[in-house]
């Protein structure tokens, strides 16, 4: 990797800061209000219940790699882990990350390479979610079944399960994981994510959150806006009758309804390669 040097001059580099907390305020505002009040949302929770980041961690600016950002070091930044003093300025510590993460960061730059160099597949219509409430009565969200069980799983019986991604298919019922076509597992994730899998798509946002201060902002905040968005989709498609909160469902169980779900689909699977080859192109 390597760190060549872009300089930042200090009202642009806080210009930029200042822009990435708004930006981080909004999109974690409905979040910080719940949480005061004991109240959850089932689409706009997850980012937060699922993956283990606190919304903190949002508002934070980096520059990346290879900026310096001059007069830095009067403010509180040059004192951060992963940053480093020089003389009146700062910079992130590519070295000292690189070195104490060397095999994380290796292992994120070939899993979303090899995932961009893949077809995107185009066929689950989004069914993980149907797997999931697959013939039992008890069920990991408080919203109803928008059709019932037994026509919730009159879907699953009627239609292909063609899930690739792990972290998906680990929440199947035990009645469901024999349907599936695939056998996604944690060592066989390399082989088997491809790009039009939307939790392969938000989990850029993991991905990111992991290479710390090598991301720049803009970067960061673009994968959990990618991941917020796809999220909605997926719940849309979901089993769960979700009016309540404001979301028409997307029926997969109709050739409409399938049709609207792959054509939303293509479009995050656009967006999520761009993300890959920002993210990739900071690890060359």
């Amino acid at each position: 990797m390597t760190d060549q040097t872009r300089v930042l001059g200090a009202a642009e580099w806080l210009a930029l800061e200042q822009a990435h907390e708004e930006r981080a305020d909004a999109f974690t505002r409905g979040r910080r209000e719940r949480a005061a009040t004991g109240q959850t949302h089932p689409v706009d929770d997850f980012l937060f219940t699922y993956y283990p980041f606190r919304p903190g961690l949002l508002r934070r600016w980096h520059p990346g790699a290879g900026v310096l950002l001059q007069g830095a070091a009067d403010y509180p930044r040059a004192s951060w882990k992963w940053y480093r003093r020089n003389g009146s300025d700062s910079r992130v510590d590519v070295a000292a990350f690189s070195e104490k993460n060397e095999r994380v960061i290796r292992f994120i730059g070939s899993l979303l390479s090899s995932t961009r160099q893949r077809p995107a597949h185009f066929g689950c219509f989004g069914l993980h979610e149907w797997a999931m409430v697959y013939r039992q009565g008890e069920h990991r969200h408080v919203a109803p079944l928008r059709l019932g069980q037994g026509d919730t799983d009159a879907v699953i019986d009627g239609n292909r399960v063609a899930c690739s991604h792990f972290d998906a298919f680990r929440f199947f019922t035990p009645a469901a994981i024999p349907l599936n076509q695939l056998e996604p597992s944690r060592e066989n994730q390399p082989l088997l994510e491809q790009p039009g899998c939307l939790h392969a798509g938000m989990d850029i946002y993991k991905w990111v959150i992991k290479l710390g201060p090598l991301v720049p902002g803009e970067v960061l905040l673009d994968s959990f806006e990618l991941a917020r968005d796809i999220r909605q989709l997926d719940m849309e498609a979901s089993p769960y009758d979700l009016r309540e909160w404001g979301y028409e469902p997307v029926t997969v169980e109709t050739p409409a309804g399938k049709a609207e779900y792959v054509r939303r689909q293509r479009g995050f699977t656009e967006r999520s390669n761009v993300l890959r080859d920002r993210v990739v192109g900071l690890l060359l």
